[in-house]
């Protein structure tokens, strides 16, 4: 998933829209865009959403943004939405695997009474929204079959530790925040899961959205969520990779299958070892996933 565009679960034409953006993924929020009092509501739209995207021919991936675990609400949230069999939820404020394992097994309970198969909805976590989340990003490796990425925000964990801004006048986040993403790249590749950039709000600056993406994507992130339409196109240009960098790719693993057991290959006066030969399998699989390339 290259672009996780951000609906609220509380109006049809939002989402309606959402399914046009050229979006990878939606994530119908039930969480911080709807107001307590329209809670209920925006469950029952979300279900009616769900319900009627599943018979789209082609359609995004769909996440549901659930209240977090905290909030007495998760189990409502579920009790509606598991029905319209989501590709996965999205669990905010997660504080490490443990949560996530809270987490798998009220949604075992929501497949059983939809007769849905075991594990067909997987989760997403938001994995650096309070401060206590930080010292956990280290403990989602094994926690759940069902985890599919790990992403991160800014502005709960702002919140948390009482700060007046997250980012600088440049628009740069502050050391605090460099400090959760680089928490979440790095459990996310223990996890053995993507790890999925957050939010750039400033959605009219598209300088600065692709100068973000493009150091998310540098560092190792495989997509970034939106929350406006306008940005889905950019975030999919530059998580795309481009046909030289596939060419390249598929040269480095062409190099090591001619040489079975070959710790290092030489390409054009260039050496590549094991790590090269990772980085080459990972960025042709992301090419396979936007149908560049033949599965």
């Amino acid at each position: 998933m290259r672009s996780l565009l951000f609906v609220p679960g509380d109006s049809p034409k939002k989402l309606d829209k959402g399914m046009a953006s050229g979006a990878d993924a939606l994530i119908v929020d039930l969480e911080d865009s709807v107001a307590a009092a329209g809670k209920a509501g925006a469950r029952q739209t979300t279900l009616a959403f769900l319900k009627e995207a599943a018979t789209a021919r082609a359609r995004p991936r769909l996440l549901v943004r659930v209240n977090s675990l905290d909030t007495g609400l998760t189990d409502d949230d579920l009790d509606a939405v598991v029905a319209g069999r989501p590709d996965a939820i999205m669990l905010p404020k997660a504080e490490g695997g443990a949560l996530v394992m809270h987490a798998d097994a009220k949604l075992a309970v929501h497949e059983a009474v939809h007769d849905l198969p075991e594990n067909s909805v997987g989760i997403v976590a938001i994995a650096t929204e309070t401060a206590a989340s930080l010292f956990l990003a280290g403990t989602y490796r094994g926690a759940s079959r069902r985890l599919q990425g790990l992403t991160w925000g800014a502005e709960d964990l702002s919140a948390d530790l009482g700060a007046e801004a997250n980012r600088d006048r440049d628009g740069r986040f502050l050391d605090p925040y460099r400090l959760a993403r680089a928490l979440c790249i790095t459990g996310a590749a223990s996890a053995g899961v993507p790890a999925i950039d957050t939010v750039y709000v400033d959605f009219r600056n598209e300088d600065g959205l692709r100068r973000e993406c493009e150091e998310a994507r540098r560092d190792g992130f495989t997509g970034k969520m939106a929350i406006h339409p306008a940005q889905v196109a950019a975030i999919n240009a530059v998580f795309t990779p481009a046909p030289e960098a596939i060419a390249h790719a598929q040269r480095v693993v062409d190099a090591f299958a001619a040489t079975p057991g070959a710790g290092v290959v030489g390409i054009e006066g260039v050496m590549y070892d094991r790590p090269h030969l990772m980085r080459a399998q990972a960025l042709l699989a992301r090419a396979k996933a936007a149908g560049l390339i033949g599965q």
